[in-house]
């Protein structure tokens, strides 16, 4: 495969989501990390055997485009490997910038773009097809979706009644992950409400280290702290108002999501570094740095998705013994919240390699090289638990395959992308100024609404 050898620092990590209320906090701390290999049909790079007939493309090239860097990079193009070994076709990934929009702009406006594009917002599909850049899903891949996938997530890739997204990826990312050493020497518990995790975290202070690695220098996992507080303690109907902007962020369940988020952020003692440390903290290194040093890393506990065991595979830590996990607390008397992100894959060419590629991509042989490698959840519903690394992302995928249709989109990637999915922009640099001043609540409200008020204008316009 050719790929282009640029890197990108901000790894864009599953930037949409949907929010699963239905599912009860998962069992996962008691999961080992052992195997369950993959089926013993699989191919040697963990895709399972062919499930789906793909054309021949001989000489065929096909471009796609994805924000993914690092590890995630890495393991998408094994992904597209196995899909030249099967059609012949020449596939280069082209490495994206976020707002993936306006990447897609340039290269639209320049007469090349990609023949598929990730697309990690249901904003950002909607916008692809208004812009008149998208193209519907052919028969072969309508299939494969109607096969594998629900009818939620098939919603979630469907504008105006008609298919232009595959959802290839998602991710659980309503999980804290911790050492358990540290746990463990600490005397801690894995906690179950928010008074409970800060208990927690207080505890690790006590022993000795941090406990709460942040990385703010990536602003979405500020959006995921935010939406985990907000869904648990105002409930699903309050989220979906706010995820409209039917009620504004001058809201008092606003007001009271961020005074609780400031609990936390506010203790300069429990964020790794301080509130300034987290802001240059980029999101791999957030994980690396709760796992890297044994029983005396730079932090106990990192809270973001099933993501997090590609950067734990490159720290001596092992999923299931060194790390382990917990849902993200539940908060105010609220239910443990879910929030599950994903990345559709979006034809912008009428081309037979683009549509071979959507259907590879819906089916159970994509999604298995992935699964096999970790850091990566399949809403194929069809795609064997079995190709999974370890028991706890084995749970996590059941857990997500159960909640079947009653999912929702992450709020912030609902929003325009000029809201809701911009570095230094919007909601995005609104709460990196909120870590920096959290007790600036009410001012931190004032911004919110202002760029919202203006990015659904400017949306209807």
């Amino acid at each position: 495969m050719r790929t282009t050898l640029r890197t990108r620092k901000a790894v864009g990590v599953g930037r949409g989501a949907v929010s699963l209320v239905a599912v009860g906090a998962l069992a996962l701390s008691g999961c080992g990390g052992g195997g369950g290999a993959p089926d013993e049909q699989s191919g040697s790079d963990g895709a399972a055997k062919p499930t789906v007939e793909l054309p021949e493309l001989d000489g065929q090239k096909v471009s796609v485009a994805a924000v993914w860097g690092g590890a995630e990079r890495k393991v998408f193009l094994r992904v597209l490997d196995e899909f030249e070994r099967r059609t012949g076709a020449e596939v280069s990934f082209v490495p994206a910038q976020d707002p993936i929009i306006g990447f897609l702009e340039s290269k639209v406006a320049g007469g090349e773009p990609p023949d598929v594009a990730m697309l990690p917002q249901v904003g950002a599909i909607e916008q692809a097809v208004a812009n008149k850049w998208a193209k519907p899903v052919g028969t072969e891949a309508q299939k494969e979706l109607e096969k594998n996938y629900s009818d939620g997530w098939r919603e979630l890739g469907a504008v105006g009644g008609e298919q232009y997204g595959v959802y290839f990826k998602a991710a659980n990312k309503s999980l804290v992950w911790y050492n358990a050493a540290v746990m463990k020497n600490a005397g801690g518990q894995e906690p179950k409400t928010w008074d409970e995790f800060l208990q927690t975290a207080r505890m690790i202070y006590d022993s000795g280290i941090a406990p709460v690695s942040v990385g703010g220098a990536e602003a979405w996992t500020l959006t995921d702290w935010f939406e985990n507080v907000y869904l648990s303690q105002a409930g699903p109907e309050k989220y979906d108002q706010l995820a409209k902007h039917e009620i504004k962020w001058t809201d008092p369940s606003v007001k009271k999501a961020l005074t609780t988020l400031g609990e936390l952020f506010g203790k300069k003692d429990l964020i790794a570094g301080g509130p300034q440390g987290a802001l240059g903290t980029e999101f791999p290194e957030s994980v690396k740095q709760t796992f890297v040093g044994g029983d005396q890393p730079k932090a106990g506990m990192v809270f973001e998705g099933d993501m997090v065991s590609l950067a734990i595979a490159e720290t001596d830590a092992k999923v299931g013994t060194d790390a382990k996990v917990f849902p993200f607390p539940a908060v105010g008397g609220g239910e443990s919240p879910a929030v599950v992100g994903g990345d559709a894959a979006v034809a912008l060419k009428d081309s037979k390699g683009a549509q071979a590629l959507l259907t590879y991509l819906a089916s159970p042989d994509a999604a298995a090289i992935w699964a096999k490698a970790g850091g990566f959840v399949s809403p194929n519903k069809n795609l064997d638990v079995a190709a999974y690394p370890n028991d706890v992302q084995r749970d996590i995928a059941k857990a997500l395959i159960a909640a079947g249709d009653d999912i929702r989109f992450d709020m912030s990637d609902q929003a325009p992308q000029a809201f809701g999915g911009t570095p230094g922009k919007g909601e995005w640099k609104a709460l990196q100024d909120f870590l920096k001043n959290p007790k600036d609540v009410a001012g931190t409200q004032r911004v919110l609404e202002d760029a919202a008020a203006k990015a659904y204008k400017a949306q209807k316009d």
